[in-house]
């Protein structure tokens, strides 16, 4: 499906979106024309899903960063789906996961400060039937945010 040249393409727009055609040619040995060609083939057949910048969650006024583990009431797909749509319906949520084991979803999610949270865990949690019980880990630190995969 992706060849080499691909994948030092995807590598990278993984680690810097905002190259020009000209820089990536030169760094995967294409031309411009050629590099926009394939890029074009990659978004188009989803290899290439987002364009995204990673933006500070301080400089927005967003400091705290919480992961969230949700544990529905039931496993019906009507209700894993009705949650899915909330989940994406959220801007608070910035990632979320459908896992397997004690708890069904892992949520990344932002928040102004603990009442800012305190109100959302109220409205998405709380005022839902579906949710049978939540556990919060506050971040410390963000270590590291990416989307980068290894090519090897």
């Amino acid at each position: 499906m992706i060849d080499e040249i691909d994948k030092k393409i995807l590598q990278q727009v993984q680690r810097n979106n905002q190259l020009t055609s000209a820089e990536l040619s030169e760094r995967v040995g294409l031309s411009p024309t050629s590099v926009q060609r394939r890029l074009h083939r990659l978004r188009d057949q989803k290899i290439i899903e987002q364009d995204i910048s990673v933006v500070s969650t301080a400089a927005v006024g967003r400091p705290l960063t919480m992961l969230v583990c949700v544990e529905l009431e039931r496993e019906r797909s009507d209700i894993i789906d009705r949650f899915k749509k909330s989940v994406r319906d959220c801007p608070k949520v910035q990632s979320a996961y459908y896992v397997t084991g004690e708890t069904d979803f892992v949520l990344t999610v932002t928040a102004k400060d603990m009442s800012d949270y305190e109100a959302f865990t109220r409205d998405f949690f709380y005022n839902n039937q579906d949710i049978k019980g939540f556990k919060t880990t506050v971040v410390m630190d963000r270590i590291k945010a990416s989307f980068e995969l290894p090519f090897d």
